[in-house]
């Protein structure tokens, strides 16, 4: 079942990637590359960093999944945009969720501590959506002050904690359900960190006031 969720993780995240690049008028071959950076980018980067093999070259389900979905997102286009706008962000709040303890799991099972899991399991899920929207010239979610990154580190805390008192399926389960239900919270509510929390700098802090 988990495995199968994966893949359907592959699939919205291709069509995340997709959907941003086709509004920049990219050619089929460009839309799919970044439907392909969107759907496997974080977890390859995530192999890399723990130096093991990338899991879709160990097996190309991910990879078929993530280029047939950018396939078909690409000549099912004008359908999608009809969809609820906000349906896509609950879908990718799913894969946020089930990348993240995904790659925490494989993490602490390659012996590294809790405190590299958690972070292995941030970069799984947002590092595909960072390649999306550094390609396509969108601003990134994770530089916005939309709870996006929070709930998965939330999540993640939470899951390793969980770890220690009662069996991994439910953990797992428990953990899953708190990233995706903040997220899904601050997608419907447009919910945000607080002020205080936010870095707030004069745009222009090098030039000398004297001289305006």
């Amino acid at each position: 079942m988990e495995y199968a969720l994966a893949q359907v993780g592959v699939a919205v995240f291709a069509i995340s990637g997709v959907l941003s690049a086709a509004r920049q008028r990219l050619d089929i071959f460009s839309v799919v590359v970044v439907g392909l950076l969107t759907a496997i980018g974080g977890g390859t980067l995530r192999d890399v960093i723990l130096d093991v093999p990338v899991f879709w070259l160990v097996d190309l389900t991910a990879f078929w999944i993530a280029l047939g979905a950018s396939f078909a997102t690409f000549l099912g286009f004008r359908f999608l945009l009809k969809l609820p706008p906000r349906l896509l962000a609950y879908l990718d709040a799913m894969g946020v969720a089930l990348f993240s303890i995904q790659a925490i799991d494989k993490t602490l099972s390659l012996d590294h501590p809790a405190t590299v899991a958690v972070v292995m399991g941030l970069i799984t899920s947002i590092a595909g959506g960072i390649l999306r929207d550094v390609v396509t010239h969108r601003p990134t979610m994770l530089l916005s002050r939309e709870l996006y990154a929070t709930p998965i580190v939330f999540g993640g805390i939470l899951y390793v904690l969980l770890l220690q008192v009662i069996p991994s399926p439910l953990g797992r389960s428990v953990a899953m359900g708190l990233i995706f239900g903040l997220r899904a919270v601050a997608i419907r509510w447009q919910l945000f960190l607080p002020l205080r929390l936010t870095l707030k700098v004069d745009p222009h802090p090098f030039e000398d006031s004297s001289n305006a």
